[in-house]
C-alpha cells in the first residue's frame, strides 16, 4: 500500500470545549468534546428547547437536511447544524471516536473555518485505543450527476480529494484544489480556508431569518462589484475551493470510518456529496471494509477485507 495505515482507532485524551455562535441561528451555543470507547464513533448529545434529550450519530444516514448546512437529526425537531468544518476536522486529523455534549442547535461557527477546533483536538491530544481501525476502500467508479454538476468516488492507494468550482464572479472564477488527506496537510493547506457568501445572499438571508450569525469575523464576504469586503482579504489565493474541499471531508466524513479512494467533484456542494456518499455506501459491490492485517518483520502492514462493525452506516 501507498497510504500511512492506522492500525488502532483513536480518541481524545482528555476533554475540551469551545463557546461561539450559530452562523444561521445567530444564538450563542457551547459545544463539549470528550473520550469515547471504541467503536463508539462520533456520537452528538443533543436537547431540545424543552429539554428533550437525544442521541444522533454522526452518520450519512442522520442527515436530515442539505439546504445551506448539513444538518444531522430531524430539521424541524431535536437536531444540530452545520457540522461539516468539525467533521472535517475529526476526519483528517484521525480521531475516531468522540462524545459530544452540545446545548445548542447548531455546531459554533467559530471563525468559518477548521481552525479552532485543530486547536481544541491538539490541546486536548489524541490517544490509541485498542481496537483496530477499520476503512471504507473503494472498489470501483460510483458516478452521480446532477444539472452541471457531478461527483465521484474512483478506487486509489490513499485518501484524495479533487474539489472544482465554478462561479461566474470574478472574484472566485473557476478554480481546483487536489489534496492527500493527513493532518498535516489538513492543518497547513485547508483548515484555515473560511466560508464564504455573497453580499446580496446574506441580506436575502438576513430577511429570512438565516445567517443570523454570519459577520466579517467568521465569512469571506464578496461585494457586488465582486471585491473583498474582508480589511485582511485572503488567506490563500484559493480560499474559496479549499473551503468546498473542507465542506466536501466533513461530509464524507459521515460515512462513519476514512475510505480509501479518490472522491472527486465539479460545482459540488452538501446535497451532492451526501448523494454521492449514499450512492456508494449503496452498493455493496463499490466497497469493501478493511483493517490492518497481522505484520510481518520487515514488511508493510496490507489491508485486508473484514465483517462490518454493528453501527456500520453503509445499512441505510
Amino acid at each position: 500500500m501507498g497510504i500511512e495505515l492506522h492500525e488502532y482507532q483513536t480518541t481524545l485524551r482528555s476533554r475540551t470545549c469551545l463557546s461561539g455562535v450559530g452562523v444561521h441561528s445567530g444564538k450563542a451555543v457551547t459545544i463539549h468534546f470528550s473520550p469515547a470507547d471504541a467503536d463508539t464513533g462520533i456520537v452528538f448529545n443533543c436537547q431540545s428547547a424543552d429539554g428533550e434529550q437525544r442521541e444522533i450519530r454522526a452518520l450519512v444516514s442522520e442527515i436530515g437536511a442539505t439546504d445551506l448546512c448539513t444538518v444531522l437529526g430531524d430539521a424541524s425537531g431535536i437536531h444540530v447544524a452545520t457540522v461539516e468544518h468539525l467533521m472535517a476536522t475529526l476526519f483528517a486529523l484521525g480521531v475516531d471516536n468522540v462524545a459530544i455534549d452540545i446545548d445548542g442547535p447548531e455546531v459554533p461557527i467559530m471563525d468559518g473555518s477548521g481552525q479552532s477546533f485543530v486547536e481544541a483536538f491538539e490541546q486536548a491530544g489524541i490517544a490509541a485505543l485498542s481496537a483496530k481501525r477499520r476503512y471504507i476502500r473503494v472498489l470501483k467508479p460510483i458516478r452521480i450527476e446532477k444539472g452541471g454538476s457531478w461527483a465521484e468516488f474512483l478506487p486509489h492507494d490513499g485518501t484524495r480529494f479533487e474539489v472544482e468550482i465554478d462561479f461566474e464572479s470574478k472574484a472566485i472564477g473557476r478554480q481546483k484544489f487536489t489534496t492527500e488527506v493527513g493532518p498535516a496537510s489538513f492543518k497547513r493547506d485547508i483548515a484555515r480556508a473560511r466560508t464564504f457568501g455573497f453580499v446580496t445572499d446574506v441580506e436575502r438571508l438576513w430577511a429570512a431569518g438565516y445567517a443570523l450569525g454570519s459577520s466579517l469575523d467568521n465569512s469571506v464576504v464578496i461585494a457586488e462589484d465582486d471585491s473583498i469586503v474582508n480589511i485582511g482579504g485572503l488567506r490563500f489565493e484559493d480560499e474559496f475551493v479549499r473551503h468546498k474541499t473542507l465542506d466536501a471531508m466533513g461530509d464524507l466524513a459521515l460515512a462513519g470510518a476514512r475510505f480509501i479512494g479518490c472522491f472527486r467533484s465539479y460545482r459540488g456542494g452538501h446535497s451532492l456529496n451526501a448523494s454521492a456518499l449514499r450512492l456508494l455506501l449503496s452498493d455493496s459491490s463499490a466497497f469493501e471494509i478493511v483493517e490492518t492485517g497481522r505484520r510481518e518483520r520487515g514488511r508493510t502492514a496490507e489491508l485486508v477485507a473484514v465483517n462490518a462493525p454493528v453501527y456500520a452506516p453503509w445499512r441505510l
